[in-house]
């Protein structure tokens, strides 16, 4: 098992990290437009669960990988 090195990742910290909550809407680090439906937990962290606009099924996503559109 390896070492995940958050620092190395543009805008990631733990302290300063996105609050989503289930019915935001979201845009994709490609995007894609989407709405949150879960924020799931795993031995890593916290990971958000979005159904995007132009795709059928749901698609997990770190944090900053979305933007919450307001």
């Amino acid at each position: 098992m390896f070492a995940l090195n958050r620092d190395s990742v543009p805008g990631s910290s733990f302290r300063t990290q996105r609050k989503f909550k289930v019915g935001d809407r979201v845009t994709t680090s490609n995007g894609c437009l989407g709405t949150v439906v879960r924020i799931d937990r795993d031995e890593v962290g916290e990971f958000i669960v979005a159904r995007l606009d132009i795709l059928p099924g749901e698609f997990a996503y770190d944090p900053w990988d979305l933007d919450k559109i307001d």
